[in-house]
C-alpha cells in the first residue's frame, strides 16, 4: 500500500492538543523517512503555529486545522495550521526581557518559507510554513512484497525509518504455518507471518540467503 502524501487532522482548543500535533506529525515523518534533526525542526514549527492558532480569541468550540504535506519533487515539507481568527500575524522582534512574542521569528528562522492566505472555505485564515527536507522517501523508492520474500542485504521500512537486513531466517509457528525472523542493524528482529507485506529496497549489497 502507498504511504499517502498528506496527513489533516483537527484540533480542540486545548493546551493538550499542542503535544497532539506534535505526536502525529512525529509518526507520519517516521513513516516518510524524514531524518531527526528535519522531525525536529518541523515538531519544533508545527508547535510554534498551534500554539499561535490556539491564542487567537474565537469562540471555545471552533477547532484549530492541520495540513502536513510532503512535497516529493521539490524535497519540501509543508505545514499548515488554519484557525476562525481575522487579522495577518506578523513577525515581532520582543525585547530581550519580554517572555513571549518569539513564536513567527523563530519559524521564519528555521523554515525555507512562510506566509499567511485567507481559508479556502469559512472564516479565518492557514499560516503555513515549508522546510527544506530532501531526505523526504519518495513513493517510488521500494516495493512491497510477503515478509518470505525478504533478503539479508536488502533494506525494510519499519515505524521510525529505513532498516538494513543482517539475517533472515525461518520458523514453524507451533500451530502450523512459518514465521520470518529478520535481524535488523538497529533494534529488535522483526518476527511476522511468511506472508506480512512490507516496503523494502536494494542497497547494493547484492543477495543473500533467503529462509529455509
Amino acid at each position: 500500500m502507498a504511504v499517502p502524501n498528506e496527513l489533516a487532522f483537527r484540533l480542540s482548543r486545548r493546551d493538550s492538543s499542542v503535544p497532539r500535533a506534535r505526536a502525529l506529525l512525529h509518526a507520519v515523518l517516521a513513516d516518510w523517512g524524514v531524518r531527526q534533526d528535519t522531525a525536529e525542526t518541523a515538531e519544533l514549527v508545527l508547535s510554534e503555529l498551534v500554539t499561535n492558532a490556539l491564542r487567537v480569541p474565537v469562540p471555545g468550540d471552533r477547532q484549530v486545522g492541520v495540513r502536513i504535506v510532503r512535497a516529493e519533487a521539490d524535497g519540501l515539507l509543508r505545514l499548515e495550521v488554519s484557525d476562525a481568527g481575522r487579522g495577518i500575524p506578523e513577525v515581532r522582534e520582543p525585547a530581550d526581557d519580554d517572555p513571549g512574542g518569539r513564536g513567527l521569528l523563530l519559524v521564519e528562522t528555521l523554515c525555507h518559507r512562510w506566509g499567511v492566505r485567507e481559508r479556502e472555505a469559512g472564516i479565518g485564515k492557514t499560516v503555513w510554513a515549508e522546510l527544506k527536507a530532501p531526505d523526504i522517501v519518495p513513493r517510488r523508492d521500494g516495493a512491497e512484497v510477503a515478509a518470505v520474500t525478504v533478503r539479508a542485504g536488502q533494506c525494510v521500512r519499519v515505524r521510525d525509518g529505513w532498516r538494513s537486513v543482517r539475517a533472515v531466517r525461518g520458523e514453524p509457528y507451533a500451530s502450523g504455518g512459518l514465521a520470518v525472523v529478520l535481524t535488523l542493524d538497529e533494534g529488535p528482529a522483526l518476527r511476522l507471518p511468511a506472508a506480512t507485506p512490507l516496503t523494502v529496497r536494494d542497497d547494493g549489497n547484492g543477495p543473500s540467503p533467503s529462509p529455509s
